[in-house]
């Protein structure tokens, strides 16, 4: 990057940076210019030398401005008296005022009930991600680190796929993120067919995949899509085949997919010779889904079905994008380990074109915290051992070293196996968020156990306003030094520099934070970091380069390999292979079978459907799927961002014209959506593009403009999808829950049925 992170043109300082969180967004780390004067931000653009994003950012980034200038956000740290809790009734103090009274509870918890009584939530995408686990082992000492989400059904479940079935790293399309002149790369070569399952990545940009790539490389490149989802999309309508399954049986189609390619002889035999464990045994499960089967299951066309596994299997290279879908369906495992064994077996795995890989997880930030942590005494075996939901659902805790959140609440409301009595919510907002199934019983829950509750948060939410005593304004992405990494560190296109350009709140970052209640709590530990750079220098930076020489250098690009597996990259011990018992990718896992569940994928009926459940689905016949992306929010966040909210004024409900004009709803008209959980009423927007038969809800809805105090709590109650979904309808290995394959039905909003009164 020709230009310094940090220039002066025409009377404003220029700060060059990355964007990640907070507000929350993945960490693609999208490259900015931000504009500067007299100590104020005035303009934001796009950073035109950034090697992936390349000048390009979505609405989020734009008005940045109006959310470190809003005149709702936190300023200064708050507090109140217990008995206030649900009132807005706060008191600014200071920031050292604030630490003093977080390090006396904290004490006072950990000397009487035990550092295991402490919980700390983590929300999903912002930058506490990093933090959490070493937050809560090194900064509180409790084993309990929790992402309130219902089987933990938010990436981990693909990495955890990833880890027992090959020992590690992410598969993610090939769009040249490593190479600084990207396509035009010599060792590179654009897929011939890019599958996105359940992935939306113009507006998701997941896991920190830039989604316009797939743009590029349709336009520049002739990459051909196939789309497996149920709706049909923007980049759908531009798909060569659209697999439009019945929510929740993604399984079910990735075994058809694969019955064609072994049938028809489509497979890689070197590849499966070398590198593959289990061929035999996948071959003889897979004859169980012939496409004639899976076409009656998924509701999709036989012969789209065969086609699309021509085509991926003889494109070479392809690639497969896979997103949420994967995760959110108690299901899910297995059909990661299908898509898996997809690419594994076309060699369509590691190579140009088709899915680069991480390198194995022998580093990896989880395990490396608890080991850390335990080398410096934080934390013991004896107390991770405590860890919630660690005994009944090992597969998950043991990877991820968290609780399991199914359990967490299961304890919030027996208080067994202990009383959980300080609740730590880190960029996570349970109560009125996108993640927690159930979120009133959450609610309840927490008011019953927690005895005292901190926050670090942007603006006031549903649960600071129910639960918290004390709240610590968080620090915009521009407020605050930090590093991104794409993955979370797990397949990572770049590290990339954040780099402070303003002050506006007496608050904290994430690193921040964890660092001060860390030193106050286990100074020996904390002493060795002079300040939030010099972690960053010792812990996260590559190449043992200072804080000063990682932003004067903007971005790093590590080196593209392929076939790691070949050149004993895969291994610790060098030899070639994976890391698995096997040493090979493993179709049929030794892993799952010591977890008691079958070592093969297969397909398992949703919970709650036409098949399942015929009775309940004759009161509820729609098929429920929930979670579709704006490009103007995350979650729940920017609720409060009128610019914003212009574009995405209210929560949508998508339907299909033929069932609207059957029940009397047009567009624009308030409905109930409505299941045997309760119901929740959002705006119906019809579309073509989804089934008659399902039903598509947004998620993570509040009202900022709305009565804070309780019991109203901005309205969380009103619009959240999640109040209907169910706690713990999970996969038998803990991970996956229902929130892309429930049921509903769907009936207009009148006055005579609002019986809230508030449309």
């Amino acid at each position: 990057m020709s230009k310094p992170w940090k220039r002066e043109e025409n009377g404003e300082t220029i700060f060059r940076t990355c964007a990640w969180s907070p507000p929350g967004c993945h960490p693609v780390g999208c490259g900015l210019q931000l504009h500067v004067k007299d100590g104020k931000l005035v303009s934001v653009e796009g950073d035109p030398e950034h090697p992936v994003t390349r000048g390009a950012l979505c609405p989020r980034c734009l008005a940045i401005k109006d959310v470190i200038y809003h005149p709702d956000r936190i300023y200064k740290p708050l507090k109140r008296a217990p008995e206030d809790r649900g009132k807005d009734k706060w008191e600014e103090i200071s920031l050292d005022e604030a630490f003093n009274i977080l390090e006396e509870k904290t004490r006072y918890f950990t000397e009487k009930y035990g550092p295991e009584s402490i919980v700390v939530f983590c929300g999903t995408g912002r930058e506490a991600t990093v933090y959490h686990n070493e937050l809560a082992f090194m900064g509180f000492g409790t084993p309990n680190a929790c992402y309130a989400q219902s089987g933990w059904a938010c990436y981990a479940p693909r990495v955890s796929s990833m880890a027992y079935l090959m020992g590690g790293g992410y598969p993610e399309i090939d769009y040249a993120a490593r190479y600084p002149d990207r396509y035009d790369h010599p060792g590179w070569e654009a897929p011939k067919y890019i599958m996105l399952w359940g992935k939306e990545p113009l507006k998701s940009n997941a896991d920190g995949f830039w989604g316009h790539a797939v743009i590029d490389l349709m336009k520049d490149y002739g990459t051909k899509l196939i789309c497996v989802d149920p709706r049909i999309n923007w980049l759908s309508t531009r798909a060569e085949i659209n697999l439009q399954l019945r929510p929740g049986t993604d399984a079910a189609l990735a075994l058809g997919l694969l019955n064609v390619i072994i049938n028809e002889d489509l497979y890689d035999h070197d590849a499966v010779d070398k590198w593959c464990y289990g061929f035999d045994e996948l071959k003889e499960r897979v004859q169980e889904y012939p496409p004639s089967k899976v076409a009656e299951i998924t509701w999709v066309p036989e012969e789209l079905i065969v086609d699309a596994a021509r085509k991926y299997a003889t494109g070479k290279h392809s690639a497969i994008g896979w997103g949420l879908s994967v995760d959110q369906n108690p299901n899910g495992i297995q059909v990661g380990q299908a898509l898996l064994s997809l690419m594994a077996i076309t060699d369509n795995l590691d190579v140009p074109g088709g899915n680069t890989l991480g390198l194995p997880i022998d580093d990896d930030t989880n395990v490396d915290m608890i080991n850390r942590a335990m080398e410096a005494g934080t934390v013991t075996e004896e107390l991770f051992a405590k860890r919630i939901g660690a005994e009944e659902f090992p597969f998950v805790c043991q990877l991820m070293s968290t609780n399991h959140p199914d359990s967490v609440l299961d304890t919030l409301e027996t208080q067994k196996p202990y009383r959980l009595r300080m609740g730590v919510f880190q960029s996570s907002n349970v109560v009125g968020g996108a993640i927690s199934a159930a979120p009133e019983r959450w609610l309840n829950a927490m008011k019953e156990s927690f005895e005292f509750c901190v926050a670090t948060e942007l603006f006031q939410n549903p649960t600071t306003m129910a639960l918290c005593d004390l709240i610590f304004p968080l620090k915009t992405w521009a407020e605050h030094d930090t590093l991104v990494e794409s993955h979370y560190g797990f397949n990572v296109a770049f590290n990339g520099a954040c780099n402070k350009a303003i002050d506006v709140v007496e608050g904290v970052s994430d690193l921040g934070f964890m660092m001060e209640i860390g030193r106050r709590m286990f100074p020996d530990y904390w002493s060795q970091f002079k300040d939030e750079d010099d972690y960053l220098a010792k812990i996260r930076i590559p190449d043992d380069m200072t804080w000063e020489e990682f932003r004067e250098k903007g971005i790093i690009q590590p080196e593209e390999i392929y076939r790691k597996c070949a050149k004993g990259l895969m291994r610790p011990d060098g030899e070639m292979g994976y890391m698995t018992p096997t040493g090979r990718i493993e179709l049929w896992s030794t892993m799952y079978a010591k977890y008691g569940d079958d070592p093969l994928p297969y397909y398992q009926e949703p919970p709650f459907s036409p098949i399942s459940t015929p009775e309940l689905c004759e009161k509820y016949p729609f098929v429920l799927t929930t979670g579709g992306r704006k490009y103007t929010s995350f979650h729940s966040e920017h609720r409060q961002i009128k610019r914003l909210r212009e574009i995405d004024q209210w929560p949508t409900v998508e339907m299909n014209p033929k069932v609207a004009e059957r029940l009397g709803i047009v567009e624009g008209d308030w409905v109930w959506i409505e299941n045997q959980n309760g119901r929740v009423k959002e705006v119906a927007h019809l579309t073509e593009g989804i089934d008659e038969r399902v039903i598509h809800a947004h998620h993570g809805w509040w009202f900022p403009e709305q009565d804070g105090e309780e019991p109203n709590l901005f309205g969380f109650r009103q619009s959240n999808i999640n109040m209907i979904m169910p706690h713990k309808v999970i996969g038998k290995l803990g991970f996956g829950n229902t929130f892309k394959c429930n049921i509903c039905n769907i009936y207009k909003v009148t006055d005579a049925n609002d019986d809230d009164g508030n449309k």
